[in-house]
């Protein structure tokens, strides 16, 4: 969803702030992952309030995989350094995440690789939208400004 960031958390820092005793008195964890536009400037105001009531949110941008936050608010990983909101960033970079205990597969293995005939994209590859759909183009518009290409 393209929702602008900083104002859907303008909504949820006032829940925070209402609700912050209740928060700490139950010793609620609060993790949040959130991209998306402006997502920098919503992460930045909803730490500085966690910061302010004490409540200790975790808080992730792109940069971390949305599956990531889910092992790591349960327990079963250590938690991820938080990233630096004090600055602009560029695109996300991942780092895969390690599984320990993974079971053997009892499925068949993978056929042997063939000849790769798929056309990949390439930094100067654009598209063509038949029907003018929105949702469609604002994905595709959205991702070339976080990639900081110089024409959409």
């Amino acid at each position: 969803n393209f929702t602008d960031v900083a104002a859907t958390f303008t909504g949820l820092i006032k829940a925070l702030d209402h609700f912050a005793s209740d928060i700490k008195e139950h010793k609620i964890q609060i993790w949040i992952r959130r991209a998306g536009p402006n997502y920098l400037e919503g992460l930045r105001k909803v730490k500085a309030a966690s910061d302010k009531l004490g409540l200790g949110l975790k808080v992730y941008g792109p940069e971390t995989h949305i599956t990531a936050v889910i092992p790591m608010a349960l327990g079963l990983m250590a938690p991820l350094a938080e990233p630096d909101l004090s600055q602009a960033c560029g695109p996300p970079t991942r780092k895969m995440i390690q599984i320990t205990g993974k079971k053997p597969s009892s499925s068949k293995p993978q056929p042997p690789p063939t000849k790769h005939t798929i056309v990949t994209a390439t930094p100067q590859t654009t598209s063509i939208v038949y029907g003018m759909q929105n949702r469609a183009v604002q994905g595709m518009l959205d991702f070339d400004f976080m990639c900081k290409r110089k024409k959409p």
